[in-house]
This record gives C-alpha cells, structure tokens and sequence, in this order.
C-alpha cells in the first residue's frame, strides 16, 4: 500500500481527499501545519506529499525545501496562488506538480496516480553503479566523484540518476520531460537542456576516458560510459 503524506490546514478540505485517497487504497497521513509536516515526513517515510502552500509555523515552500535537501520523494503543491509566477516557482523549486484552488478531489487522485506511475530512478537488484571514479548510490539518492559527493538541485540529481540507470542509451527531450516533468508539464523543453548543462558543470572533473554526458544532434542525451 502506498504512503501519502497529505499536509494541508484546511480541514474540511483535508478530510475529503482523505476519502477520496482511502478510496485508491492509500493510507493516508494528515498534518495541519508545516512543522507536523516534517515530523511525519521524517516518521512516516511517504510514497508522496500533498503540500499545501499557505500553512501555520513552516508554509509550503520552506517544507519543499526541507524534503527536497534531503529526498527525492515525490511532492504535489497545493494551493490559492494560481498565478504562472507562483507555479513555475514551485516546479523550479523541486515540486512535481502544482494544482491550483479550487479542485475537485478526482482531479488530485488522479493527478497522484499519475506521478506514483511514473518510473522509479531505482535500478532493481543493483542499488549502487560505479563508472571510474564516479559513484552512483541510487537508494541514498547521492552521487560522489573521487570520494566526494557532489551535490545537484534536485531535478538535476533525478535527471542524472534516470541516466545513469541506463547508461548508453539515448532519450529525447520529450521523453525525459515526460518521466521526469510529467506528460501536464507546460513549461520549454529547454529545461532539459538547462538541467544537462548543470549536470556536466557539476561533473567537469569527471575523467572523459570514463564517461561524459553527450548530445546526439537531433535526437536526445544519453549518459555514455566507458568499459575498461
């Protein structure tokens, strides 16, 4: 049964996705306030959270960024503040989605269904991969290179890991904003290309007789690794 984490001070609110969520066969956790929010982020170790914005103690955006230094988990926004501004600062900012106020239940259960679809970075029966001096652990979510562990915004590390957990093969920008975006996505595909960029600075010391991330013109990325 997957965990979601719903973080959210109105009530009335809170109780009917709650319902909706039991529904799908979630087990559900509520918090009323951005401190509790953490407290049950760090007990509970949730599938997912649903944050809203404009909370008591701790709001939104300082709980994003709370999970994002520490985790990949997946976290919806919620929210009164439907401005594009808004939105795009908190994709940028490490959220998976964004629905806006007000919403239907069934809008936001399927919209949690779609990010929980979306393939896991994870490589099943190998947690960690090594290119050279490179170091991928992909259950603690951390990259290290010549022993020291680097460190990514959070899109960045998701990118990478994806990559890195199929090494030489060649995605498009479209497919990797569907994986790692989302197929509702509206913002330029140039966010991909934004997020290679960062990724190769972060790894400039990486040897190039080991691995490079490489552009195949007109067709997509690839993270391409060397046999020794």
């Amino acid at each position: 049964m997957k965990e979601i984490l719903l973080v959210e001070d109105e009530q009335v609110i809170s109780r009917i996705l709650k319902a909706y969520l039991q529904k799908e066969e979630y087990q559900v956790w509520q918090a009323r306030d951005g401190a509790e929010g953490v407290r049950l982020f760090e007990e509970k170790k949730p599938d997912l959270v649903l944050l809203d914005v404009m909370l008591p103690q701790m709001d939104g955006w300082d709980v994003l960024k709370y999970i994002r230094e520490r985790s990949a988990c997946p976290v919806i926004m919620l929210t009164a503040l439907g401005g594009t501004k808004q939105k795009l600062r908190g994709l940028n900012e490490g959220a998976d989605d964004y629905i806006t106020k007000p919403f239907v239940a069934e809008e936001v259960v399927a919209r949690v269904n779609a990010v929980l679809r979306r393939p896991s970075v994870l490589v099943q029966d190998q947690q960690t991969r090594i290119f050279g001096s490179l170091k991928i652990d992909f259950k603690a979510h951390s990259v290290t290179l010549h022993g020291v562990e680097l460190q990514f915004h959070p899109k960045d590390l998701a990118l990478l890991l994806f990559l890195a957990a199929r090494p030489n093969q060649t995605f498009t920008r479209e497919q990797l904003i569907e994986h790692l975006w989302g197929i509702d996505y509206e913002g330029s595909d140039r966010a991909v290309d934004l997020a290679i960029k960062r990724i190769r600075k972060t790894l400039q010391n990486w040897p190039a007789n080991e691995g490079e991330i490489r552009t195949l013109r007109g067709v997509g990325y690839q993270l391409s690794v060397f046999k020794s």
